[in-house]
């Protein structure tokens, strides 16, 4: 089983020998075998890596993230193919109709409100009660947007009312790292199921490829505000960004057990797309609110 997240921040050399990667760093190489990782961040634009490498971990389905020259990452490898029936699964994505999509969201939001809510009643923030009461108000494809009113809400409790996810500043770079980490690794498993990230449930931007991650990803933030949060007084360097990484290997309750947070997302985007599937075949048509 899959469980290590492999950091190289230096320049480097990766190559692959017989089902192992290997880096090659000056005169020092270390060999990792594929089984044992999951994902693979480049955190250097001085690292040179073999072709043969990228079509194996293709073939083995190991995530490899790129960051730029400013560390933050911008790129990932995705396979074509990674499972038999790609083309059954997307015709089914294709077909998916507004009102089953517009009421899977609404159940995303409520569950991204609530994981926001007991962050801030953890933080002792009256506030979170506000946040329940949204949860109550939400209607089928969250038309009257609970979900933007919480988010202002939560972030303004969180690091200060003039507080902007559009600001230039260590707390912001820190979420927006955490996220595109927690992005790629929920890619990973869409693809892995055989789903185009294109095609999303509620965000639809032509300019988006990866609407249906941005989807499925909204209750999993928390995870990394919590952690920002916790840590906004520490300098964004190379190990809080490894710190970060190690999140995913964290264990969490999931239907009443504990997982690693990799497994609980493995768990969680498969529930989610047969749960889109289930509702589909047989519940047809669902009552569209408002």
């Amino acid at each position: 089983m899959s469980f290590r997240t492999v950091v190289i921040t230096r320049q480097s050399k990766i190559s692959y020998k017989n089902r192992f990667l290997v880096v090659k760093q000056e005169s020092e190489e270390k060999f990792i075998h594929l089984s044992e990782i999951d994902t693979i961040i480049v955190d250097s634009i001085s690292v040179s890596i073999s072709a043969y490498l990228l079509k194996e971990l293709a073939d083995n389905k190991i995530n490899i993230i790129f960051c730029d020259e400013k560390h933050n990452p911008f790129g990932e490898l995705a396979p074509y193919y990674s499972r038999h029936n790609t083309s059954k699964q997307i015709k089914e994505q294709i077909a998916w109709k507004k009102s089953s999509k517009d009421y899977l969201w609404s159940k995303i939001v409520e569950n991204k409100i609530l994981n926001q809510a007991t962050l801030l009643k953890k933080i002792k923030s009256p506030k979170y009660k506000l946040l329940i009461g949204y949860i109550k108000e939400i209607n089928t494809g969250d038309k009257t947007n609970r979900e933007g009113h919480a988010a202002k809400v939560y972030f303004n409790e969180l690091f200060g009312k003039n507080f902007s996810r559009n600001d230039n500043n260590s707390i912001n770079a820190a979420l927006n790292y955490g996220y595109a980490v927690l992005l790629s690794t929920i890619n990973k498993e869409i693809i892995s199921n055989g789903y185009l990230t294109q095609l999303g449930i509620h965000h639809k931007n032509e300019f988006n490829e990866f609407n249906l991650t941005c989807d499925i990803m909204e209750p999993f933030r928390v995870i990394i505000d919590n952690f920002v949060y916790f840590n906004k007084e520490r300098e964004f360097d190379s190990n809080y960004k490894l710190d970060i990484v190690n999140i995913f290997n964290n264990t969490y309750k999931y239907s009443g057990k504990k997982y690693i947070l990799k497994d609980i997302i493995k768990m969680f985007v498969k529930n989610t797309l047969d749960a889109m599937n289930e509702i589909e075949r047989y519940k047809g048509y669902v009552y569209d609110e408002g």
